[in-house]
């Protein structure tokens, strides 16, 4: 069962699209002071539609085409402004340094840049309304904990869900369940949706009433996949051995393998080469602070829990031993502090990638002496090294905070074996584009 509707985002581009181009017809109209004719609009349509491919790129990057949640609800109107500021800076670039079609646009810019938002922030709203609309199909939600409380929150409070939970039936209390009274009145007449824990130890005793319900025209959905689903993470408190002998395989993807490491090696290359024009700048920087070494080599757990030797530029006037930072560090030195917040620091690492002990995306690598002793305290943390590690990864893009305790490295690794899972070109396309909108904006992870 697709609870967010895949064809949604399509749908929301193709809108876009259209906004663009309404937004253009427009400005010509406030411009010129009559409706466009074909000559007007034939002029502009060219240049335009090469900036509406960028624009949409710089709408994906920013989030505006992933599945919508509550918290894109609530960030709508300043993701939306913060992007027509970017696309604005990109037009004038467009137009004004790269002057190939001859024009010049200032007041019809101008024009186009208020409309251009006015609508697309319309139509983001009135699309949320229009896609509201739907039926939503009853269900009941049978699981415990902390995760199944959020998944019923954020399906209840999302107006795109095609579902909505009228019951939770607690596990943690099953003595208490009368089944007839909590489940089997709640169901209606056809096409009824029990999302559940299977898993859960404790379902063994309603099991053979929900077998029942199979005759009844009842859908059971599995919570771990719909918690995936919706929050592209996967849930730790419900996973076994066996979740990790039927998702995750070291079954060679030979076309995915190959494709990756040449993309590696090429970016590796290109952004390592343009980026030795601030290997000077840093050298001195840090010099100028304190007089200590420029680089460091730190021990990391690589692939296969192999120790590789990671460069970085020293941040820090003493080695952390791999202890979590806190709360203005006072072992981070002033252009640590600068070039930790940028990802500068982490520049020398291309040559890991280079050099095949890292990827460009991939979980982070552990320093060795923190990664051994959290595989003691976290349930399955080693299956993140598995694969290569990665300057950024999946965690890296979707994590709120960066990893300062274990609980916070529990949340990690849920996104890692999300990663581990469902990883492909696509998605590493996806996180590569995310990470270039985070050190932009100085708030990489």
């Amino acid at each position: 069962m697709v609870v967010l509707n895949k064809k949604e985002p399509f749908l929301v581009f193709v809108g876009d699209i259209i906004i663009f181009s309404i937004s253009l017809w427009l400005s010509l109209f406030i411009r010129n002071g009559r409706i466009p004719n074909n000559s007007d609009f034939s002029n502009y349509i060219l240049p335009f539609a090469i900036l509406f491919v960028l624009w949409v790129l710089v709408f994906y990057i920013a989030g505006l085409y992933d599945k919508y949640t509550t918290i894109l609800k609530d960030r709508l109107f300043g993701i939306v402004f913060n992007t027509q500021i970017v696309n604005s800076a990109i037009a004038v670039f467009f137009f004004y340094f790269m002057p190939f079609f001859g024009i010049a646009p200032k007041t019809i810019l101008f024009i186009y840049i208020f409309v251009s938002f006015v609508l697309v922030y319309t139509w983001r709203v009135y699309s949320n309304y229009v896609f509201s609309l739907k039926r939503k199909e009853q269900a009941i939600l049978i699981g415990s904990g902390e995760e199944m409380r959020r998944l019923e929150s954020e399906i209840n409070n999302n107006s795109r869900a095609n579902l909505y939970f009228e019951s939770v039936v607690d596990l943690e209390k099953i003595s208490d369940i009368d089944f007839d009274n909590d489940i089997l009145k709640k169901i209606s007449s056809k096409d009824s949706v029990i999302v559940i824990d299977i898993n859960n130890e404790k379902i063994e005793g309603i099991l053979p009433h929900l077998y029942n319900l199979i005759f009844s025209n009842v859908v059971f959905v599995d919570f771990s996949k719909l918690y995936a689903d919706v929050f592209d993470r996967i849930p730790l408190s419900l996973l076994k051995y066996n979740w990790f002998i039927e998702n995750i395989s070291l079954k060679k993807n030979n076309i995915y393998d190959f494709l990756k490491r040449i993309t590696d090696l090429i970016f590796a290359l290109f952004f390592g080469f343009f980026s030795l024009v601030l290997y000077p700048f840093v050298y001195l920087a840090i010099k100028m602070d304190d007089r200590g070494q420029v680089f460091i080599f730190q021990e990391r757990i690589g692939k296969g829990g192999k120790i590789i030797k990671i460069p970085k530029f020293r941040s820090m006037k003493i080695s952390d031993g791999g202890k979590w930072l806190e709360k203005d560090d006072q072992r981070i030195t002033r252009v640590g502090r600068f070039i930790r917040k940028a990802r500068i620091d982490e520049l020398p690492q291309l040559l890991s990638v280079i050099k095949g002990d890292m990827s460009l995306i991939g979980p982070r690598p552990d320093i060795y002496n923190l990664g051994i002793d959290l595989v003691k305290k976290i349930p399955y943390y080693s299956i993140r090294n598995i694969i290569k590690p990665g300057l950024s990864g999946w965690a890296q893009i979707k994590q709120d905070v960066v990893p300062q305790s274990v609980e916070e490295t529990r949340d990690r690794l849920s996104y890692d074996l999300y990663y581990i899972k469902n990883r492909s070109l696509f998605l590493d396309l996806k996180i590569a584009l995310r990470t270039i909108q985070i050190l932009l904006s100085r708030t990489g992870r």
